[in-house]
This record gives structure tokens, C-alpha cells and sequence, in this order.
């Protein structure tokens, strides 16, 4: 997934959790569900980066051979940017994007 093509803003917003948990008729439920999501998405981003990191990676790890590559720094650069994940947890959250159930009130609906 291309994060940086999301809505989700790069700086911290303040929103009005009430307003957003309306769905789900529970603030701690919301804020879970956009905690799972954004741990989903913090691990695909770090997946994304090692696989990418994977192709500068030396097989001897001598101390003194180490060098900075430009393109490793681009790289690494780019992650640095990107919007945190709870930001665009919380951006497909509003937008709908996120597909929720809670099988603790499936249950009790079906007794």
C-alpha cells in the first residue's frame, strides 16, 4: 500500500471521539479498533522497509567497512515522512475504509 497517497495528515489532530465512535456506540471500542489497525499498518510499513533495506545489507558486518549509502538514506528518508500510523488508522477509520466486528455483541445478538 502507497501511504503516502493517503488523506491522513502528517501532524497531530485533535478529534472529537464522540462523534466518531457513533458506529460503534463505545469510545474504548473505537479507539481500539483504530489502535489494531494502526499496529496492522506500523507492521506492514516496517515489513516494506526491511524488504527494501534487505538489498543493502552486506554479509560481513566488519565495524570499520560500514559506509552510508545515498540511496539507503533516500530510503530511510522517505519512512521519516510518512504520516505515523495512527494517523491513517484513524483517517480509514472516518473514511469507512476499516471493517470491524466484535463477536462478544454477535454473540449476545444471537441469544
Amino acid at each position: 500500500m502507497d501511504y503516502k497517497r493517503t488523506n491522513a495528515p502528517l501532524n497531530t489532530v485533535t478529534r472529537d471521539m464522540i462523534e466518531m465512535s457513533q458506529d460503534t456506540g463505545n469510545v474504548y471500542e473505537t479507539v481500539s479498533i483504530i489502535a489494531k489497525r494502526a499496529n496492522q499498518i506500523a507492521g506492514e510499513m516496517k515489513h516494506d522497509l526491511e524488504k527494501k533495506l534487505q538489498e543493502f545489507a552486506s554479509l560481513n558486518d566488519n565495524l570499520e567497512e560500514i559506509s552510508e549509502n545515498r540511496e539507503q538514506i533516500e530510503i530511510s528518508r522517505y519512512y521519516e515522512k510518512l504520516p505515523k500510523p495512527t494517523l491513517i488508522a484513524a483517517q480509514e477509520y472516518v473514511e469507512g475504509k476499516i471493517h470491524h466486528r466484535n463477536p462478544a455483541k454477535e454473540k449476545l445478538n444471537l441469544d
